[in-house]
């Protein structure tokens, strides 16, 4: 079509929301995000090994169900998706949470997917096709890590003039994932040979509402207990993490690993389904979760300040 998504969202899109990110996020917070070694390794296993072991789990009990079997295999390519480059970054940055930690487990994330992603599939699927993996890593590398780079460096000449107009970094975001989410959908539905029944297709959507809403409260009762560590802002960028899968790396590789399937369009419906569905999720908790944050760091605060001392 006219907006040419081929080149606007697999390039410019994700180019800008990465270059937005890097533009809005101080060095220093960047730079300090690096060595939360604990919150990454939470974030990474919880993604590339639980949530994919437990879907499958999970799927094991659906075999038996009448839901389309193919859209239950694409279930499991849901689970099998790295961390989202996007989605996770600007509702972590709308809460006001660890933005920093977002965006290194978003980029990290995105990288350990090029590899383990078609190894889980293999895994979970027994796809054979062969993935071509430099061309992968040298795209993801040029949309996600180069703009980020690059919107550090501008950040530097441009900081005061930054701080004193504060542009609205998450409404342009926001806007692009946007065009994203449209195009992807318009490129599956436009398909003529989808064979889609009705009820397959009520069932996954709840099952996909229902699963990220549970996985979210396992996220938050994990990173909240009381030997966890994590700061409240750590546990916004956990939850949203954790839980969100990519769409814009996922259906490009979807498209690689089963190319050539005729069900390829039913194989990425339920991943279709899950992102708008994190968005939906987290866009009406970013208030309450904003809410729990600022008042779990006021008591935090008030915990740590010094008693005054009685006077007789």
């Amino acid at each position: 079509g006219p907006l040419k998504p081929e080149i606007t969202i697999t390039y410019i899109a994700v180019s800008a929301i990465f270059f937005n990110s890097g533009l809005s996020l101080k060095t220093e917070e960047l730079t300090s995000a690096l060595m939360h070694v604990k919150l990454h390794l939470f974030v990474q296993i919880f993604t590339l090994v639980f949530f994919p072991t437990a879907i499958w789990l999970f799927l094991q009990l659906l075999s038996i169900t009448p839901i389309n079997e193919w859209l239950l295999k694409g279930l499991q390519t849901v689970g099998c998706m790295p961390p989202p480059v996007s989605s996770a970054v600007i509702l972590t940055k709308a809460v006001g949470g660890n933005e920093a930690a977002a965006i290194f487990n978003s980029a990290f994330g995105s990288f350990l997917g090029i590899v383990i992603t078609p190894l889980l599939l293999l895994l979970f699927l027994g796809s054979s096709s062969s993935v071509p993996f430099t061309s992968i890593f040298s795209q993801l590398f040029m949309t996600v890590v180069v703009p980020l780079i690059i919107g550090q460096i501008v950040r530097r000449y441009i900081k005061d003039w930054l701080e004193r107009k504060k542009p609205p970094f998450g409404t342009i975001s926001s806007c692009v994932l946007l065009m994203i989410i449209y195009t992807t959908f318009c490129d599956t539905f436009a398909n003529p040979n989808i064979d889609l029944d009705k009820f397959s297709l009520i069932v996954i959507v709840f099952i996909i509402f229902s699963v990220q809403m549970s996985f979210m409260f396992l996220t938050f009762l994990f990173s909240t207990r009381n030997n966890s560590s994590f700061t409240p802002a750590d546990t916004v960028a956990i939850v949203f993490c954790s839980t969100h899968k990519s769409l814009t790396l996922g259906i490009p590789m979807l498209k690689i690993v089963f190319a050539g399937y005729e069900h390829l369009s039913l194989i990425s419906v339920p991943l279709l389904i899950y992102h708008p569905a994190q968005i939906l999720l987290g866009s009406l908790l970013v208030p309450t979760i904003k809410s729990w944050m600022v008042s779990r760091q006021k008591a935090q605060k008030l915990t740590r300040q010094p008693k005054a001392p009685v006077k007789v």
